[in-house]
């Protein structure tokens, strides 16, 4: 499944439902079923065959079930109203928001590498509308993808243009506490992209020097690019504020693939990880039956203590 088909068809999916229509699924007052020992997020989609397509009655259901985050690629793209039914689900649920995705990403042609004038301009104005979806929806991070290579330049003057761009989205940023996350993108689902590998994404946010400005390691794509996965994320650990999760190959979730995410999980929370790993994936088996096969799955890798 490529990233860029994995946002649209989740925004598509969810971000059309109408806040107005009426719950298949009613939260439960009781305990949540299961005690997770991190922040898994799961995203909207994954559920709806037990919750239904109600974005807020899915939300439930993920509390529910003792998730306490959420991830939403295409929250930008949602209506006022049902952002701000969402953030107070959210609340009342405990559920923790996680990253969104920031502005337009240039999929196949140079934006941030080239230093055009017009395109850094248009990604700072993204993040400077993101900042409001954040305040709006209670979230602390947003996704960030410098975009395709810029085959006209060498690396090391793209590199600057990106360090130039991110450097000033964290003048807007920081007053407000607010982070974007680097995501590096495998070389095979998605060739050409500027951003690619974990030290790659450390040496830009060590020049950035901004705490507005960390990776997001997202654990599929890095399976792909470089491997060798425990010791790479302890390497870059001072510049990773955001994980995701999916398993390889499939992008599907954990165990249904080549992946030990019992003893990646293990590593994350020896380090003390506090914040949220979004389960940006899709599930192997249709319906509800591959509904809780994803909750089964993460019950299982959860079992590292």
């Amino acid at each position: 499944m490529e990233r860029r088909h994995f946002i649209r068809n989740t925004a598509l999916a969810s971000g059309a439902l109408g806040i107005s229509a009426p719950f298949s699924y009613a939260f439960s007052a009781t305990a949540p079923a299961h005690k997770f020992n991190l922040k898994y997020a799961p995203h909207l989609g994954m559920f709806k065959h037990h919750a239904g397509e109600d974005p807020i009655a899915q939300l439930n259901f993920m509390a529910d079930q003792g998730f306490t985050a959420f991830e939403d690629n295409g929250m930008k793209g949602r209506e006022v109203a049902l952002q701000e039914k969402m953030a107070a689900t959210m609340q009342e649920r405990g559920l923790e928001m996680g990253v969104f995705v920031a502005h337009k990403i240039y999929w196949r042609e140079p934006n941030l590498a080239s230093g055009e004038a017009a395109k850094r301009e248009e990604f700072l104005e993204d993040i400077r509308s993101s900042v409001e979806v954040a305040k709006r929806v209670n979230a602390k991070w947003m996704t960030v993808v410098p975009g395709f290579v810029d085959l006209r330049k060498s690396m090391g003057y793209q590199t600057a243009n990106v360090i130039e761009s991110l450097k000033q989205a964290c003048d807007i940023l920081e007053p407000h506490g607010l982070v974007m996350v680097l995501e590096p993108l495998n070389f095979r689902d998605h060739p050409g992209l500027f951003l690619t590998g974990s030290p790659q994404a450390y040496e830009i946010c060590k020049s950035v020097g901004s705490p507005s400005c960390k990776i997001l390691f997202d654990i599929y794509h890095q399976q792909i690019q470089e491997g060798n996965l425990i010791p790479n994320m302890d390497t870059c650990w001072d510049e990773i504020g955001y994980i995701q999760i999916g398993d390889n190959p499939g992008r599907k979730e954990p165990t249904t693939g080549e992946i030990n995410y019992t003893n990646v999980f293990k590593f994350i929370h020896s380090k003390g990880f506090q914040g949220i790993l979004g389960m940006e994936h899709g599930n192997s088996k249709p319906d509800k039956e591959g509904e809780q096969a994803v909750i089964d799955a993460y019950k299982k890798v959860d079992t590292f203590l």
